[in-house]
């Protein structure tokens, strides 16, 4: 049992496998709780609390699979380097819309979390929840948020955008894979965008643009939220 506990082999193919079949079963059922990085990660905490498995040890076995991280945000360079002419005509048209959108979220997050009670250190950690996992964390540190609290909201977030936000796009007749690729990748960073990157590679390249430039917004106007409300709020 020790040997499967520290078996690397054996924990990077639990972990792709559950992933592999989380995909097989959303694609099977289009049910939003099998969104495989849901799925993985639900099945995974089971296994873990059962097993009684230390998360330590379970990421010091799995640190391989988020080496991979950055070279697959960087592959999103193609497809946007591909649409870099499109971009140029219209990067005024672009900024704007996700300077909107990165206000929209910053105040529907802050307002709403507010309005249900929420406290000052919740509300803040939410502040950078529509943003990478890197950034998020370390914009949460520097605002008095707390970053383990922000990553869960990260996660969670991405994990409604890549279900949902292509339902809620046509839902609203968006069908332009421009625009849906800014909208998600600027509401659900780059989860949303590894779903959508998969129906085409238009949806790809926006949506990667989306999550970096959202990125850079959010850390810039987080600190400005986050020093309102503890002003306001205490």
């Amino acid at each position: 049992m020790n040997y499967i506990i520290d078996s690397q082999l054996f924990w990077v193919t639990l972990t792709i496998g559950l992933f592999i079949l989380g995909k097989y079963l959303s694609a099977k059922t289009k049910f939003i709780l099998f969104n495989p990085v849901l799925f993985s990660v639900t099945v995974l905490i089971i296994l873990l609390k059962l097993a009684g498995i230390d998360y330590s040890s379970y990421k010091s076995n799995t640190d391989i699979i988020s080496f991979f991280l950055a070279p697959s945000v960087i592959a999103l360079a193609l497809p946007l380097y591909k649409e870099l002419e499109e971009i140029k005509k219209n990067h005024m048209a672009i900024f704007i819309s996700l300077t909107a959108g990165s206000l929209a979220g910053l105040l529907s997050v802050s307002g709403i979390s507010l309005l249900l009670g929420a406290d000052t250190l919740t509300v803040i950690s939410l502040l950078p929840k529509s943003v990478t996992s890197a950034i998020a964390i370390e914009v949460s540190s520097k605002i008095g948020g707390e970053p383990s609290l922000t990553a869960g909201f990260v996660v969670i977030t991405g994990i409604i955008g890549a279900g949902g936000g292509l339902f809620f796009l046509r839902l609203i007749n968006e069908h332009s894979h421009k625009g849906g690729g800014l909208a998600i990748g600027c509401a659900a960073h780059a989860l949303g965008t590894a779903a959508i990157a998969e129906k085409g590679e238009t949806y790809a390249a926006y949506g990667g643009l989306a999550l970096c430039v959202t990125g850079i917004i959010t850390s810039l106007l987080a600190p400005l939220f986050a020093y309102i409300i503890k002003y306001l709020y205490g």
